[in-house]
């Protein structure tokens, strides 16, 4: 089994309208694996934004808005690498190579498809049907070891794993006479999400929380100021019931399980925990100390992104710098995967600058 260098990928859609599942399910988790003795890199996907068509504009200025976001939450861009996906070619260009590996029937089983393409499937676009493969490509341009998930990408992570499998099986004598051992691609692993890690519409524990919800108070976006956060709280939908003293009594209890979960990724701890204070408490007494939480915890990264995102200039700089250390380390990957695949390519003194 060869041998890799501890790296860790994930990547951030800029479709706008940052909220607190982004937070908790994703941008939190990405602050705490800077603690990890591993080269994080943190990327907004924006190719796989246009999978679904975005005004020009708009999408732009949702590049900076996530980048903004990742910055306020507090990633540091000079100890991880904070990058847009369409400025490290390599991305798109090892996507080909892996859409020739990759098989119909594992594209075929991807449930993410059928439930976004819904039943106009024949006016899908292709980019919708194959971004799992550009999604491995952003993964394996780095081969990177590990990539935090949550349950709705957990099949996509398969994929990753079985198009590096079937890479490693069907080039392994010629990446054996490169000198690179029996495999080129990791076995990426999944780094499973928290207490948290997938939140629930504040108005219907039964769903995901989402920015395409037409209601406000579904979620809580991250711009918004601390009225905003502590509105939204205390309109969530509960149940009658006070709250239980251990989890197992969250059973069939949607809202109350969404409420304790946000509490907890919120606070860092465990949902016993949490009970362990509140239970059989209201949710009159609780609420309170969820927004004095929320607001705690939320409002200063609302206030920071918005500075941030009256400076472009400065969000560009983060970005550009970071594609360039992103592609340092994928162009030489790149360059391996075609001279194993068996292309003719420029040595670097042929290139052009």
């Amino acid at each position: 089994m060869a041998a890799f260098t501890e790296l860790v990928f994930s990547g951030v859609q800029p479709t706008g309208n940052l909220h607190l599942g982004n937070y908790l399910g994703a941008i939190k988790r990405f602050v705490e694996m800077q603690e990890r003795d591993a080269q994080c890199l943190y990327c907004v996907v924006d190719l796989h934004a246009i999978t679904m068509w975005q005004d020009p504009q708009a999408l732009k200025g949702q590049i900076r808005e996530v980048t903004a976001a990742f910055l306020a939450a507090g990633i540091d861009p000079k100890r991880s690498i904070v990058f847009n996906q369409s400025q490290v070619p390599q991305h798109a260009e090892l996507a080909w190579i892996f859409n020739c590996v990759a098989r119909l029937g594992w594209l075929n089983r991807m449930t993410q498809f059928k439930d976004k393409a819904g039943k106009d499937r024949e006016n899908a676009s292709i980019g919708l049907y194959d971004y799992p493969v550009l999604m491995a490509a952003d993964i394996l341009a780095y081969r990177a070891t590990h990539v935090p998930v949550g349950e709705d990408q957990k099949q996509h992570l398969e994929l990753t794993r079985d198009i590096a499998q079937k890479f490693n099986n069907d080039f392994a004598q010629s990446i054996l006479a490169h000198g690179h051992g029996e495999q080129f691609f990791p076995q990426t692993e999944p780094l499973i999400g928290g207490p948290a890690a997938r939140v629930m519409s504040l108005r219907d524990g039964t769903k995901k929380m989402s920015k395409s919800d037409p209601s406000e108070y579904s979620r809580i976006a991250l711009t918004d100021d601390a009225d905003a956060i502590a509105q939204k709280v205390r309109k969530a939908k509960t149940d009658p019931e006070p709250l239980p003293s251990e989890t197992a009594g969250l059973a069939g209890r949607p809202e109350a399980d969404n409420l304790v979960g946000i509490f907890a990724a919120l606070r860092g701890i465990t949902r016993d925990e949490v009970l362990k204070d509140f239970g059989g408490a209201q949710f009159s007494s609780f609420k309170p100390a969820l927004v004095d939480l929320a607001v705690e915890m939320l409002a200063p990264i609302g206030a920071e992104m918005k500075r941030l995102v009256a400076d472009p200039a400065y969000i560009d700089s983060v970005l550009a710098d970071g594609a360039g250390r992103a592609e340092a380390i994928a162009a030489p990957t790149l360059d391996a995967v075609k001279d194993i695949v068996g292309f003719v390519r420029r040595g670097p003194a042929l290139r052009t600058v």
